[in-house]
């Protein structure tokens, strides 16, 4: 097994904890431990109370596990796999389920590690670009093209990273057939799930209505909580769960138990957390529409239709790595480029999930002036 360099974490890295001014953030508005705790319930805030800091329960704490599936309509505790984080989901589920005989569909852009981990196990990758001049949206046909007879996943992401597009129910549906007819499985990173900008373009979990669906979900992104570290993979499918966790058995093992219990009053909150997090994302996105307007002969802008990211064009002759790096050195400013993502172009993820947000775009603003 051969990784490349992870270009996002390194960038990450690199300025993330140096730059004042986050402007790409793929998260919503976190909260304090102690404003969480506040929400909880009397059940969880016993747990709490009563913790004991040994080791947890490989597939996760069952009440957690259960109180998961109330996100779904068909999944049960016995479907749900914790992780340390989303990318230990995505990594155990690679090693469950593929091989290099194997051949792998994934749409592009994405998170690194959803096309390049199957290309470490030697499985040959096939990458389907949602395309700008099509408003990000996904071309069907060609996806339906791309299938082989050894073609043993179909990797997606709805509400999408970093374009913030959406798919609508009926192709959904088509790509489910199209898994079926080829015996695939369909893994949808659904971390956006519940980001929606209208909630009624929510598409129901791939788990759920589709047998060898496998899906996706983490407590950093619409809940904002990414220092709890804790996500999730939900199939119906018991064989290869179990395959899953055995990788995990590698990885991570078991979860911290703090954040099993964090995670549990999250949950249980959902509504009023979820809530807040849409109003901050719509109340940026009404100061994102005038300026990327007033900025018209600067940038192209699609306005996403989930999650707190979008992905406009900078239509200025310098490329963009360029003009990021120009910024965050001259204005503290963090973008992340379309390089990052291995994307050709001048695009550049921009995030609007945080209450600092007006303040990252006034001082864009003074950049572009000056």
């Amino acid at each position: 097994m051969e990784l490349p360099l992870f270009k996002l974490e390194e960038y990450l890295t690199q300025w993330e904890f140096k730059a004042p001014y986050l402007l790409c953030c793929s998260d919503a508005e976190s909260i304090s431990m102690s404003d969480l705790v506040a929400m909880a319930d009397a059940e969880s805030k016993k747990l709490w109370e009563t913790l004991h800091l040994g080791y947890t329960e490989v597939p996760g704490l069952p009440v957690l596990r259960e109180t998961i599936t109330s996100q779904y309509s068909s999944i049960s505790a016995e479907d749900v796999l914790t992780f340390a984080g989303a990318e230990d989901g995505i990594f155990c589920t690679m090693h469950g389920l593929l091989s290099p005989k194997d051949h792998v569909i994934a749409i592009v852009p994405a998170y690194q590690s959803l096309v390049d981990l199957p290309k470490s196990m030697g499985a040959d990758t096939t990458a389907i670009a949602l395309k700008p001049e099509l408003q990000w949206k996904l071309d069907l046909d060609e996806v339906a093209k791309a299938f082989r007879p050894n073609t043993k996943l179909l990797v997606i992401n709805f509400p999408h990273n970093p374009t913030g597009a959406n798919l609508d129910a009926a192709s959904l549906d088509k790509l489910i057939e199209l898994c079926r007819k080829a015996g695939a499985y369909l893994f949808s990173d659904e971390v956006y799930r519940f980001m929606e900008i209208d909630e009624n373009d929510r598409l129901p979990s791939v788990a759920d209505i589709y047998e060898r669906g496998i899906s996706l979900s983490v407590m950093s992104k619409a809940y904002g909580l990414a220092g709890l570290r804790l996500g999730w993979i939900c199939t119906k499918d018991q064989v290869l769960l179990k395959k899953i966790q055995r990788v995990k058995h590698y990885t991570s093992i078991c979860n911290s138990a703090p954040s099993e219990i964090l995670s549990l009053m999250a949950l249980r909150a959902k509504d009023k957390i979820l809530a807040r997090n849409r109003d901050i994302i719509r109340s940026n996105l009404e100061l994102l529409d005038p300026f990327f307007e007033r900025f018209a002969h600067v940038f192209r802008w699609v306005r996403p239709k989930g999650g707190c990211i979008g992905f406009p064009e900078l239509l200025l002759k310098e490329d963009i790595d360029s003009f990021c790096k120009s910024l965050v050195e001259k204005k503290g400013v963090l973008l992340m480029p379309a390089s990052i993502y291995n994307t050709p172009g001048n695009f550049f993820r921009i995030g609007f999930g945080r209450k600092n947000m007006p303040l990252c775009l006034e001082k864009l603003t003074e950049f572009l002036k000056s």
